[in-house]
């Protein structure tokens, strides 16, 4: 969600009431979704007005229809309005669910020995639609031909059709070791080839509980077990291929999530972060290449970027001892503040929400070595010189060094990031600028990173990354939120207005400084008073004592005062104003007249100031240092 805090319970919209099924939004206008519930009960809803239409099929004829809890629906490739829907028949609508039209036989094995639902039950009968049997389950039209559709049952049929419907044939006794009247409840098809398709069974409703799943790529003359116990510990609910890397599957079983990089001749389990739950269904998000996971009873998951999965496909990349994996398009987005509650109580959902930064999947070795750091090696050949120099001299242990690059080869940022775990390591840029300090009470340690500066203007940017020696690179794409239209000159004037700010807290900072060198100097002076004559000593500790009064009335001209009790904000001190200015640049777009007033109340402020400092120094604080300078610390005594 792009706004400030977590998903939250009120994110989620319920579009139809029911138990939990399938979804489908119109492919070319989202607004408007089909939605179902048990017994074949199917609505196309208006998620703006709520207006939901009631569209389930009817017969025309005195035929009673067996829809599944989960009944089959599927988009029709060919036509934005068009829907499949599977009773024992193949229901198809070309106009949004207005009309329908039967366009096959029964599928199944129309055994009336499993259709008793209603006439048993027990002591109290539960016929809530559950318990239908002998219905299809999974529909998947080709998106290469519209005459060809698949369709799976819960009764061990697996058919298919090449004629639109005209004429239908069984393939499932040619899939191997197939279990008698096993459940197909998903048929994913290829984007690649016209000709493949992978086949989900399974058989734990009879205490069953081994994998089977199926490819073909001759459209169903010959067949393949791609999963077997062997290797997948869980029976298989869903599977899904990678169009850009057709030999990349994701499989969903009852124990998590499996991988593999050749088209299922092996098989990893997946664990990292994702609990054991039964996955039942998973898309390939294509616009963000993320992998989406709809679980039983277990939320709804999301695996940002597969690009280091694909990356495992045909080169084993784990071999190396460091190497940049892939980094996802990042987004200059503006974010709007919490919607209902910020703070959140304990019982609260809070699901996690993906950001717009820069994310960068790196390969760790763990078992890889330091390489020497030689900077003179042909590892920094062609680099920039501030590269090279940052490279040398020791590098802290489990570190990652970044380093940006813009278009033109200058270095706009620089930081590093310490390293918990090894194996696939995820790492972020904020796509932020190095920044400037501003006055601080604390000295920053030699190797500190500088802070982030403003946002990068959109754009490819180039991403060096070192660690133990070992380097690689990486071009990242930062976009700008579509939502917000800027011309190239308000993009300018946001830079422009950046720089100037930035400035303000440099020329700020270095001021400040010069109080901060002056407390140290008073300090050292305080350390040797102890060597003069007492008398000596004596004026000197009280000129000590109003120098530091000084320096503490200057301070408080930059900031407020150190270690104050409850919340005291003083509006007129250097920071208040730089502070100010720098919220006026902080949206994306130009600043307008009132911005610029406030930047000028912080330089007019800065000089002021500045001027404050300079009466100190070239009074008070001159006649000090000469004084100070005109005596003898003997150290060493007789």
């Amino acid at each position: 969600v792009l706004r400030s805090g977590p998903i939250v319970n009120h994110d989620w919209q319920e579009v139809f009431f029911g138990d939990g099924f399938d979804v489908a939004p119109l492919p070319e206008n989202n607004r408007m979704v089909y939605a179902m519930s048990q017994g074949g009960n199917l609505g196309l809803v208006d998620k703006v007005t709520g207006k939901s239409t009631f569209v389930k099929p009817n017969h025309p004829e005195d035929v009673t229809l067996r829809f599944n809890w989960n009944a089959a629906l599927a988009l029709d490739p060919f036509n934005n309005c068009g829907l499949y829907y599977g009773s024992q028949f193949v229901h198809y609508s070309s106009d949004c669910g207005a009309s329908w039209s039967i366009i096959s036989p029964d599928l199944t094995t129309n055994d009336t020995l499993k259709q008793k639902q209603d006439v048993s039950g027990g002591l109290t009968i539960d016929a809530t639609n559950a318990e239908n049997n002998t219905t299809i389950i999974s529909i998947a039209p080709s998106s290469f031909n519209s005459e060809i559709i698949w369709v799976g049952t819960d009764d061990g049929r697996l058919q298919l059709t090449l004629d639109g419907g005209a004429s239908w044939t069984d393939l499932y006794s040619r899939l191997p070791d197939a279990p008698a009247f096993g459940w197909i409840p998903q048929i994913e098809l290829s984007k690649v080839n016209s000709q493949e398709a992978f086949v989900v069974v399974n058989n734990y409703r009879m205490n069953d509980w081994s994998a089977y799943l199926y490819h073909t790529s001759d459209m169903g003359g010959t067949w393949r077990r791609l999963a077997d116990d062997s290797q997948v510990k869980g029976f298989v609910t869903s599977v899904t291929q990678d169009a850009t890397k057709p030999e990349l599957l994701f499989l969903g079983t009852d124990v998590g999530l499996y991988i593999s990089y050749d088209k299922g001749s092996s098989w990893h389990h997946f664990d990292k972060g994702l609990p054991p739950v039964q996955i039942r269904d998973m898309k390939i998000q294509p616009d963000f290449d993320d992998l989406v996971l709809g679980t039983f009873g277990r939320a709804f998951w999301v695996i940002d970027d597969i690009g280091p999965f694909r990356k495992m496909v045909g080169e084993d990349y784990t071999k190396e001892a460091f190497s940049v994996l892939s980094v996802s398009p990042a987004y200059l987005s503006q974010n709007r503040s919490y919607q209902g509650i910020r703070f959140y109580a304990q019982g609260e959902f809070r699901g996690d929400n993906k950001d717009t930064d820069a994310m960068i999947s790196l390969w760790i070795n763990p078992d890889a070595t330091d390489k020497n750091n030689d900077t003179d090696t042909e590892d920094n050949a062609g680099q920039p010189e501030q590269v090279n120099r940052a490279s040398r001299g020791s590098k802290k242990q489990n570190q990652v060094s970044f380093t940006i690059l813009d278009t033109v080869g200058d270095t706009i940022r620089r930081f590093t990031r310490r390293v918990e775990d090894k194996g696939l390591v995820r790492m972020k840029w904020g796509l932020e600028m190095d920044g400037v300090r501003g006055p601080s009470r604390r000295d920053p340690s030699p190797d500190a990173d500088l802070p982030g500066g403003g946002s990068v203007m959109p754009g490819s940017y180039k991403v060096l990354v070192e660690y133990a020696g070992h380097r690689d690179s990486v071009q990242v794409q930062v976009k700008m939120d579509p939502r917000i239209e800027l011309s190239d000159e308000d993009l300018e004037a946001m830079r422009a207005t950046r720089n100037e700010i930035n400035a303000l807290f440099k020329e700020a900072s270095a001021a400040y400084d010069r109080i901060k060198k002056a407390r140290k100097q008073v300090e050292l002076v305080e350390s040797l008073t102890a060597t003069l004559q007492d008398s000596i000593a004596k004026k000197v500790a009280e000129m000590n004592k109003q120098q530091k009064k000084d320096l503490d009335m200057l301070d408080e001209l930059f900031m407020d005062k150190p270690n104050l009790k409850g919340i005291q904000r003083n509006p007129n001190n250097l920071m208040a104003f730089l502070f100010t200015a720098r919220r006026y640049s902080g949206a994306y777009g130009a600043p307008g007249p009132n911005a610029y007033i406030a930047f000028e109340k912080a330089g007019m402020k800065l000089q002021d100031t500045k001027a404050k400092l300079d009466t100190f120094f070239d009074g008070p604080w001159s006649a000090y240092t000469s004084f100070i300078q005109s005596l003898k610390f003997e150290i060493f005594k007789e």
